[in-house]
């Protein structure tokens, strides 16, 4: 069971809750299933509960023990645990971490994207003409789109042409406009194939703390890693170490733990076998990691926040290591199922690094 089908199954307990008349509220959209805070326990936690009492006119606890009866008759649960205030807590069956694999493996690089095409917001994005905010706003639009919402990027000025040759910023010159006159102006936006007008619904000026020197000479990839990893209200480490291929590196223990996944394919198949989605007990972190993903994307959205996916990409790498020398077998031993299970799931990290570096407009190579 992956995060998303976890929201469905909770939004259908609550559903179910108030056909019965146990709960008197409207059902929400979805329901935020995250891993287990402090205090938690299981694979997943949501505060569908909290959410709902005051709704309700009903303690926390009340709501969750209404909504754990009627969790408890899912066959793909182990345990429904209530902790805290009114967190509810699901330990999975064994397939759940092979569920998750095949839907990383389905989707492939989009994983966590929107399903439903681009039907969100229209969005324009504004920064000053400084490396880091056109590097910024560039993903943030990235992102934002990777969610639905149609966007434009615009520079109050004039970019250096290196900006976009070299690193690959992609934006629209225009000169410095206020939030009031874009509410009065209506802008052409690019939605897919066709073009036509829209006013933005939203304005957003995307303004981090300044590059503290120039970062064209560290090159794309690692020019753009040192402008995002840092949250926006932090200085950049430039030149720093991010041309280092050392574990001190972030950006290279994100890149080589892709590399290994990628090796690991390469190998298995001279050796004939495949990854095939299965349990896999020891890696439970990985796993959390990888079912939040969507949640990290949409977040980043929301909070136009591009430190956060690097830092998550970082974590899922840094995770993702020492399952890898577990994936082949050793000399003689023949390649057993839990061999094509860890495969798979070091495939889908794999795709995860990808698919996350790919929005920080950061090359993910097979070899490194």
């Amino acid at each position: 069971m992956t995060p998303v089908e976890l929201s469905r199954t909770v939004l259908h307990a609550v559903r179910r809750a108030v056909d019965e008349g146990e709960l008197s509220v409207t059902v929400p959209e979805r329901a935020v299933v995250t891993p287990p805070g402090p205090g938690g326990c299981g694979d997943y936690a949501t505060n569908v509960a909290l959410q709902l009492a005051a709704a309700a006119g009903q303690p926390p606890q009340r709501v969750a023990e209404v909504l754990r009866t009627r969790l408890l008759d899912e066959q793909r649960f182990t345990d429904v645990v209530i902790t805290g205030p009114g967190f509810l807590n699901f330990s999975l069956r064994g397939t759940a971490s092979a569920d998750l694999v095949e839907e990383v493996l389905r989707r492939g690089t989009r994983y966590g994207h929107a399903t439903t095409g681009f039907s969100g917001n229209a969005v324009l994005l504004s920064c000053p003409a400084e490396v880091r905010a056109v590097v910024v706003a560039d993903v943030v639009s990235r992102v934002l789109r990777s969610q639905g919402h149609y966007v434009r990027v615009e520079c109050e000025g004039r970019p250096i042409p290196e900006w976009q040759s070299v690193l690959g910023a992609d934006l629209t010159t225009r000169e410095p406009r206020t939030a009031d006159t874009y509410a009065r102006t209506a802008d052409t936006y690019a939605r897919t194939a066709d073009t036509y007008a829209r006013t933005p619904d939203t304005y957003l000026r995307i303004a981090p703390v300044p590059a503290p020197a120039d970062p064209l000479p560290l090159g794309r990839d690692a020019a753009r890693w040192a402008l995002l990893h840092p949250a926006a209200h932090d200085r950049s480490r430039i030149p720093g170490d991010h041309l280092v291929q050392r574990e001190s590196n972030p950006l290279f223990r994100v890149r080589y733990a892709h590399a290994r996944t990628r090796a690991l394919l390469r190998n298995a198949a001279d050796l004939g076998f495949h990854p095939e989605p299965g349990p896999v007990s020891e890696a439970d972190a990985l796993i959390a990691l990888l079912g939040d993903h969507p949640r990290v994307l949409a977040a980043t959205a929301t909070h136009h926040t591009p430190d956060r996916l690097a830092r998550h990409l970082l974590a899922v790498a840094d995770a993702a290591m020492p399952l890898l020398p577990a994936v082949l077998p050793l000399g003689e031993e023949k390649p057993s199922a839990a061999h094509r299970a860890r495969l798979a799931l070091a495939e889908a990290a794999g795709t995860v690094l990808a698919g996350g570096l790919s929005l920080l407009g950061i090359d993910a190579p097979d070899h490194l």
